[in-house]
């Protein structure tokens, strides 16, 4: 038999073929979440105000310094923790003190958390402390519609205002 004639049978067999790994590629259907929940993810990396925690040098400390080197403050390298609070409809879901990265602490704090919730509407609120203290210096507040397979991500940004709500 000449090649003219297995032609056809060849391109069929690799249509088959073909035809089958299209069908088993979307086999099993994978959800990241369950069918009717969509996600809040809070989601950002800040540095603690590390001049909250300078305190007045003392004429010992100065005089031991080259005058070259001499600062009326002395400030640490490392950084304060970050206390985050989140709420959702009234309900704290998540709080913490968040320490800083880096070898010598001197990094931003990195806030990495997602929610898995039901279809509807909520009221988000977000609470941060940078600076050593009993008030929370940051907040944001919103009410979101989330829908099924939504993902929201609520950002921090110092230099916009505080959180975004994305």
């Amino acid at each position: 038999m000449s090649d003219a004639l297995w032609m056809p049978a060849r391109f069929a067999v690799l249509a088959l073929f073909f035809a089958g790994v299209v069908s088993l590629s979307d086999w099993p259907r994978h959800r990241s979440v369950p069918e009717g929940v969509g996600v809040v993810t809070l989601s950002f990396s800040h540095g603690a105000d590390r001049r909250a925690a300078c305190r007045p040098a003392t004429e010992e400390e100065l005089a031991r310094l080259p005058p070259n080197m001499r600062r009326p403050e002395i400030c640490p390298r490392e950084r304060p923790s970050i206390t985050v609070e989140f709420e959702i409809d009234g309900k704290r879901v998540f709080e913490a003190d968040v320490p800083p990265s880096g070898i010598a602490s001197d990094g931003p704090s990195r806030v990495n958390r997602s929610f898995e919730l039901p279809a509807g509407s909520y009221e988000l609120v977000v609470r941060m402390r940078d600076r050593p203290g009993d008030d929370f210096n940051w907040q944001g507040a919103k009410t979101v519609d989330l829908r099924a397979a939504d993902h929201r991500v609520i950002d921090f940004r110092a230099d916009g205002g505080g959180f975004v709500f994305h």
